[in-house]
Formats: C-alpha cells, sequence, structure tokens
C-alpha cells in the first residue's frame, strides 16, 4: 500500500492525514491547535505540523504530501530567510483603508474606474483580507519592516519550504490557487502583476523581491528535508485552503461547495475565468487548472456559536429550539455581520436583530432567526458568483456548522439549489492528500466522497425570508458606507 500525506494548515490548526493513495481511505492522522489571534509568528505553524504529525504516527512510510493552508496570509522574509514579523492573517482587518487606497490609487482617484482596473488585472478587487492590502498596511504603519522585506510568500508556502529543507529563497514555490488570493496575480496569463505589488509597497519597482515560483497543479515542488518527511518523500505544489476542500469534495463545473466554518466560502468550480468589479466575487484559480469564482464571508458558524452561548444551550439543543421556532422567526431577521464583513465589503459593520416585538422575541425565534441570517448571508454569495455566469446546479455543503440539523433543513429552500451534506470530515487536508498522490502518480484519484447525504427542503424554510433578509441588510449597510 502506498501512502501519501495531505496536511490543512488553517486559521486554528493544522490536521494531516495520511491516506491510500489508490483509495484513498485514511489510514491514521493528527491535529494541534494553532495560537488565537489576527497576527501569527508562522513558526508556530511549524511547531503545530511537527505535533500533527506525531499525532498521525509520522511520515516515515510516506511516498508524497501536499500542503493546503490558509488564505492570504502575509509571511515576510529577510535576505537570510528568517521571518521578519507575525503574519497578518486573512481575518485581520487593519488593512481596511488600505484596500480601499489601493482602489482609488488605480483608478486615478476614481473608485468605480479602479475596481474595474483590479477586477480585469487580478481577477479581484482587494479587500482587507488580501495579501497586497496588509503588504500596503505594514509599508505604511511599519517602514523599516517593510524595507527589509527580501521575499514574500504565503502560508502554505511557507511550510512547504520547511519541509523541503528551505535551502534558498529561491527553492520557495506556490500554486495558481493561493497565488491568485494574494492580489498581485493573474490566473489568466499565470503571471505575477510586479507592478501592482510596486504600487502596494509605495516603490518604483520590486524586482528586487523573491516571490514563489508558480507550479502547475501536479508539479514536483521538491523532496523531503530528511528530518520531519523522509528525503525520498516527493513533496507536491500545495494549495489554498478552498481550492484543497474543492479537490477534496471532487467538484467539477457547475458543482459549488458552501463551506461553514470559521468564516464562510462559497467556491463554484468553473471552466472560465471570472472579473467581478462589484468585489463580491473573487475571481481564484483552483487546484487543477481551472478557476474557482468565490464569495468569502468573515462571518461563519461562530455566528450560531455565539447564540448557542448567548442562549445557554449547546449545539444539538440549539438546532431544537431553532427548528421550533416560526417560519421566518416571527418576523426576527439577523444581519449577522458580528466580526465585520467581507461579502459586502463593509470591514467596521457589527451585527443587527430588527424586527423585535412583544410576541416574537422568544428563545426558539432567536435562535431560528440566527440559522436564517448564517444561510442567507451564504445565499448573498451564492448569488453573486452565479450573476457572473457561472453554473451552479447544486451545493455541497461542509464544515462545522453544516452539521446542524437546523441549518440541514432550511439551508435547500434558501439558497433554492439542492444541497448534500457529505460527511463530516477535513477536506482540506483530504485534496491536500489527493494531490500528494496526483504528484505521485501522474493521475488525478477519483476517490468517493464518503458519507452524502441530502437533506429534502422545509416547505415552510424559504417563503420572504431571504427577501426581508436582503431589503434589511442593504439598509442596515448605508450606515457603514
Amino acid at each position: 500500500m502506498t501512502l501519501v500525506a495531505g496536511v490543512d494548515s488553517s486559521t486554528q490548526s493544522c490536521k494531516v492525514l495520511v491516506v491510500d493513495a489508490e483509495s484513498g481511505r485514511i489510514v491514521r492522522q493528527g491535529i494541534a491547535a494553532h495560537p488565537d489571534g489576527t497576527e501569527i509568528d508562522p513558526r508556530h505553524w511549524f511547531t503545530a505540523l511537527n505535533r500533527a504529525v506525531a499525532a498521525a504516527g509520522g511520515l516515515s512510510d510516506v511516498a508524497a504530501l501536499s500542503v493546503g493552508g490558509q488564505q492570504h496570509g502575509m509571511v515576510c522574509l529577510d535576505a537570510a530567510g528568517e521571518v521578519i514579523r507575525p503574519a497578518l492573517l486573512w481575518n485581520d482587518t487593519r488593512s481596511a483603508q488600505a484596500a480601499a487606497d489601493l482602489v482609488v490609487e488605480l483608478g486615478g482617484g476614481d473608485v468605480a474606474a479602479g475596481a474595474k482596473a483590479w477586477a480585469d488585472a487580478t481577477g479581484s478587487v482587494p479587500v482587507a483580507s488580501y495579501t497586497i492590502t496588509k503588504l500596503r498596511w505594514l509599508v505604511d504603519h511599519e517602514p523599516d519592516n517593510a524595507a527589509r522585506i527580501a521575499a514574500i510568500c504565503l502560508p502554505h508556502d511557507w511550510l512547504t519550504w520547511r519541509l523541503g529543507g528551505a535551502a534558498s529563497l529561491d527553492t520557495l514555490v506556490t500554486d495558481r490557487s493561493d497565488a491568485s488570493g494574494t492580489g498581485y496575480f493573474d490566473s489568466v496569463s499565470n503571471a505575477y502583476r510586479r507592478d501592482l505589488l510596486a504600487l502596494a509597497l509605495r516603490r518604483d519597482a520590486v524586482d528586487d523581491i523573491v516571490l514563489p515560483r508558480v507550479l502547475g497543479p501536479h508539479d514536483v515542488a521538491g523532496h523531503g528535508d530528511g528530518e520531519l518527511l523522509p528525503r525520498a518523500a516527493v513533496l507536491g505544489p500545495g494549495c489554498g485552503d478552498n481550492a484543497g476542500a474543492a479537490l477534496g469534495l471532487g467538484l467539477s463545473p457547475g458543482q459549488t461547495s458552501v463551506s461553514l466554518g470559521t468564516s464562510g466560502v462559497v467556491a463554484a468550480v468553473s471552466d472560465t475565468p471570472t472579473a467581478d468589479a462589484s468585489g463580491l466575487v473573487s475571481g481564484f484559480a483552483d487546484a487543477t487548472g481551472r478557476w474557482l469564482p468565490l464569495a468569502c464571508t468573515l462571518n461563519g458558524s461562530r455566528v450560531l456559536d455565539a447564540t448557542a452561548r448567548f442562549l445557554g444551550v449547546d449545539h444539538d439543543e440549539f438546532a431544537l429550539l431553532a427548528l421550533a421556532g416560526e417560519p421566518g422567526a416571527g418576523g426576527l431577521t439577523l444581519v449577522p455581520w458580528f466580526e465585520g464583513e467581507r461579502t459586502p465589503n463593509l470591514p467596521t459593520a457589527t451585527a443587527s436583530v430588527h424586527g423585535i416585538t412583544l410576541s416574537n422575541l422568544t428563545r426558539e425565534n432567536y435562535a431560528r432567526a440566527a440559522v436564517e441570517g448564517l444561510i442567507c448571508l451564504m445565499a448573498g454569495g451564492v448569488d453573486a458568483v452565479r450573476h457572473l455566469g457561472v453554473e451552479i446546479d447544486g451545493v455541497k455543503m461542509i464544515g462545522g456548522a453544516s452539521k446542524s440539523a437546523a441549518v440541514q433543513q432550511l439551508a435547500p429552500a434558501l439558497l433554492g439549489v439542492p444541497v448534500e451534506v457529505p460527511a463530516p470530515g477535513e477536506y482540506v487536508a483530504m485534496g491536500a492528500a489527493r494531490q500528494a498522490a496526483w504528484v505521485l502518480t501522474g493521475d488525478l484519484p477519483d476517490w468517493p466522497v464518503a458519507g452524502e447525504t441530502t437533506p429534502a427542503a422545509s416547505g415552510d424554510g424559504g417563503a420572504g425570508v431571504l427577501e426581508r433578509y436582503e431589503e434589511l441588510s442593504d439598509l442596515v449597510a448605508e450606515q457603514y458606507r
């Protein structure tokens, strides 16, 4: 039996799966936590990777490995390959003003012109999440650190580099999917836009900065360092977490994932690239050579976590409360922008509850309003992707909140498409393992997705709820624009 490994270095933890390369069966696995916060010293990622590998029984028998990682994280290295400062993560919104400034600057002072110029150049309009906006923040707030930059990479790039021995900055590699989330890469021409990077860093040119070499979907990135990973083991190019999940789920054009994790993500595999000047949809690449138009929210499963905590119940009790609520929560509407929001781009927004009356303010309705608010938020992402001409025939719903019976029952009606719920699993790590098998054998394996169920749409789940949510969220948004 030939074994491959997939790593998911996410916001909250590092997961390692060791998988049978032929069948996709998980042989063993391990997990280790990351520190909390919106910035982190990358060395904590490598420490967690070591712990997760140990929990998974080591990698001595593994023939290939790929890393999937959280997108956008800004890892800056000096000429000696040392980390200059803690990485700013995707959910660090301090670069919101930098994003707005970059749009205006590329448009010559005109916001609409700038948004179109960015979308045409990279497929996406900068928001606080993107690497390029964090680099602008760095040069404006920590100019001494910005002046030391010799190389810029992403979380999965840095971990792949470390696993391969980190011989020199010139050995840094990445893939299209993760590079497409930087804000300075064109996934159509497969080339970095150094002019945009120079704009962000307020330099005339950035030819001296090393950027990771962009590999094809099943190119060999290198071999193990002989310590954590055997020297004979092959390293894959890795991928961004969303592309990894799509690969792990086996998505093909017409299929879309809705991930309800720390963030909420709508990711649709497409044969053609997209460019959305509204900024709602990011024109990312996938891990197979196609594209992955994606709408991402800052708020995901923690909407339900916070509401359950407020109500003093666990998640199973919370789901029962929500399903006992009135259809449409009796008129209660939660706009769930607890941590600001990216879709729509309102980084300073807060959550709000509307339509409260003496008769509808019950625990059951409040729980239901939270579930409906989260799903309506994701429905906005589905509609935004579809508006660009991307076909969406069905949704595979994953992530922690997808396990909720209330979410499963209400989602089909509110999303407006059939919903499949695979068995809970580490799909980013599985996608990375699938890529590792592809790199090793030259053929992309067709592994089954375990335990898919198709919940039926609730008969009372959708009527008027989405319309009321859209009207109220538009109204609330005006306060933050």
